[in-house]
């Protein structure tokens, strides 16, 4: 074995490599030594490159490695080697390998584009739709090279979340219910929404605290059925139910007595039956008296000289209420009249006044009733 430099390449190579490693030609079987001048080249040349003698069938075989002189030459065992890959394969297939590449980059580079165009435009209709500032400087953040005019478009609309954004603002300094209700208006479902309900909320409740009345209570609960101190506002409004006599409750106690008075007037025993309860807890200074207690009064007071009475209230009514049940009230009620009494005999007239004490119970009922003369 000996080192030879490849006639292909010159790089060195055994001369028993089947290929030379360098550039991969057949090595071992396909080298000759030229006899005239020395040079490697190969079997398949028909002439030396060097010095153009002939190749001859004896030059043609193997190349034979000088010995040393004496020496018996180890016979050459023909080595079976591949055909050797000609450099225009080489270079097909590098051809064929960047044409791979580039298809695989081209790919590559489809989807990517594609992958980061569908997150870009997900991520502009999701801003486009929000109703939060951050979300929208997010998108400009990230999305720099995004298409412009979705860049206008989400400039445009968190221009327009800031301006709403500075209005939120004021509205909160103003602290009024107009305010926020303006704003609410102005932005209906904004991101502030909620907020603003649950101070407009607490803003009625304190107005209908210092009112302190049925109707403030009832507006608040009308107005915010749901709302924070709805439970509150119900138990406030019973309350003041229970301590304020409201003005229809005033008409009917004002309308009931004067319906006793005129039954009396006109000795309507059914009529002034109507207007007293059953049972009366005292009439006159009699306790646990009876319907027919009031009407044998009625009868009594008409003596045979009198030929017409008149009975009339006061404008001095004042009552009193308690609750005694669920939405259920007796009234204490304190008034004046007149009895004025005309009898055959005209210098026996009378005109007498007296201040009334009753109660009326919650069916609507006088269940107490006294008078005391007031002396002129």
């Amino acid at each position: 074995m000996a080192i030879i430099k490849c006639p292909e390449c010159g790089h060195a190579v055994s001369d028993k490599a089947p290929v030379c490693p360098s550039c991969g030609v057949e090595i071992a079987g396909k080298i000759i030594r030229c006899p005239q001048c020395g040079q490697l080249y190969f079997t398949h040349q028909t002439a030396c490159p060097a010095c153009n003698h002939p190749t001859t069938p004896a030059t043609a075989g193997p190349m034979v490695t000088p010995t040393t002189q004496g020496a018996t030459p180890a016979p050459v065992t023909p080595t079976p080697t591949p055909e050797p890959p000609r450099k225009k394969n080489l270079g097909l297939i590098v051809a064929s390998v960047i044409i791979v590449l580039a298809i695989v980059c081209g790919v590559a580079a489809y989807f990517y584009i594609n992958a980061h165009n569908g997150k870009e435009n997900d991520a502009y209709e999701y801003a486009l739709t929000s109703k939060d500032p951050a979300v929208l400087q997010s998108y400009l953040d990230t999305y720099n090279s995004a298409p412009q005019a979705h860049r206008d478009s989400i400039e445009v609309h968190l221009a327009q979340l800031n301006a709403a954004e500075a209005e939120w603002t004021d509205a909160l300094v103003s602290g009024t219910r107009t305010a926020i209700a303006a704003y609410m208006s102005k932005y209906p479902g904004s991101a502030h929404e909620q907020e603003a309900i649950r101070r407009i909320d607490s803003l009625d409740w304190q107005t209908a605290l210092a009112e302190d009345t049925e109707a403030s209570y009832q507006s608040y609960i009308d107005n915010h059925a749901n709302g924070e101190h709805i439970d509150e506002a119900n138990d406030a409004m019973r309350a003041s139910k229970a301590k304020n006599v409201q003005p229809d409750e005033r008409a009917a106690i004002t309308t009931l007595f004067r319906h006793f008075f005129q039954s009396i007037n006109t000795r309507n025993e059914d009529g002034l039956g109507s207007t007293v309860a059953s049972f009366l807890t005292s009439f006159l200074g009699k306790t646990d008296a009876t319907k027919g207690d009031v009407i044998t009064f009625m009868h009594r007071i008409y003596k045979d000289d009198i030929t017409s009475m008149l009975w009339s209230m006061g404008d001095d009514i004042l009552i009193d209420k308690r609750e005694v049940g669920i939405d259920e009230y007796e009234y204490t009620v304190q008034f004046s009249a007149t009895q004025d009494i005309d009898r055959s005999d005209a210098s026996k007239e009378k005109h007498a006044r007296y201040q009334i004490k009753a109660t009326v119970g919650p069916d609507g009922k006088i269940s107490a009733f006294n008078m005391t003369k007031i002396l002129e």
